[in-house]
Parts: structure tokens; sequence; C-alpha cells
């Protein structure tokens, strides 16, 4: 096989600047990693420099998370073009994949942070680590309703599969096999 041909990654052809869906393995290093980074710098940071968890990336984790949902669902409708909705534009559909997948890694990088920091929040007998609990266990599952809404908003942007144009004879009817 030659280079022209290779399916490869970095290779020359159609493959080469293919995007494919986004994979879970991916997700789970990145969600690994951040958990296991932020264990270490919470364990030890946590009585020295940190304040008071606060709210507000829960609330933002969480409010991503509702509206890539909903945009799943409009575009999801749209491209199958269900009564009542508009046809989509195909550079917003671009867009959103670009958003789900971001969304996805981001999320899931979010969702090892707050992993790590919720373990040790758990492992930890302070009043200061029991008054964090709540803000940190949020935060796990904001983050994993982003990841969630992110791979759904992902697979609703995929073209639905449609017969081949092949199959078909000019008046719409299915061509039959030549038996000849």
């Amino acid at each position: 096989m030659t280079q022209a041909q290779s399916p490869r990654p970095g290779g020359t052809g159609p493959e080469r600047s293919r995007m494919g869906p986004t994979r879970i393995s991916t997700l789970l290093v990145a969600a690994l990693a951040a958990a296991a980074v932020a264990w270490l710098l919470i364990s030890a940071l946590y009585y020295d420099y940190l304040p008071e968890l606060p709210w507000l990336p829960v609330v933002t984790l969480a409010a991503l998370a509702v509206l890539e949902a909903y945009a799943a669902v409009n575009t999801r409708g749209r491209i199958e073009r269900r009564p009542g909705r508009d046809p989509v534009n195909p550079l917003l559909v671009a867009r959103f994949v670009v958003l789900a997948k971001a969304s996805a890694l981001a999320g899931a990088i979010f969702v090892g942070f707050y992993a790590g920091l919720t373990g040790w929040l758990f492992v930890e007998r302070t009043d200061a680590a029991m008054d964090d609990r709540p803000i940190a266990g949020a935060g796990l599952l904001a983050a994993l309703a982003l990841v969630v809404a992110a791979l759904w908003l992902e697979r609703s942007c995929r073209v639905p599969e449609q017969e081949d144009d092949e199959d078909r004879e000019p008046g719409g009817r299915e061509g039959r096999p030549n038996r000849g």
C-alpha cells in the first residue's frame, strides 16, 4: 500500500482530513489523568491555599449540558426534516460537531477533576472537607451531564443513512436485478 492509499493519519488522501466520532477511550484517559492530577494537587494544597469551593463552575457545567441537550434534540429534528422544523444549515451542524467534541473532552477533564476532588474529600475527615463534599459531588454530576449531552449532540449531527441512488430507477421505483 502506498502512502497515497494509506488510511493512516498523516498520510495523503481523503482519509487524512476526516474527523471521526469521539472515542470513549480518549475521554476515559483524559478523566483518569485529570483525577490523578486533582488528587495530587488537592492533597498538597487544600488546607494551605484553597478557599471554599465555588458553585459557579457547577452551574456553568450544568447550563452547558442543558443547552447542548436542547441543541441535540433540535438539530436531530431538523436533520430528519420533521414537520414544522426548518431545514438545518450544514455549517451550523459542523459547528455543533466541533462544539460537541470540545465539550466532551472538557467535560471528561472536569469529570476527572471532580472525581479526584470528591474522592479526596471523602477520605478526609475534617469539617472543611465535609462542607465541600456537596459542591464537589454536584460538580461531578454536572460534568457527567455535560459529557453525555455533548456525545448526544455529536450523534444527533450525523446524517441518517439513505438508500443509494444507484438502486433506484429514474421513475423512483426500486430497480430489479437483471437475470439476463
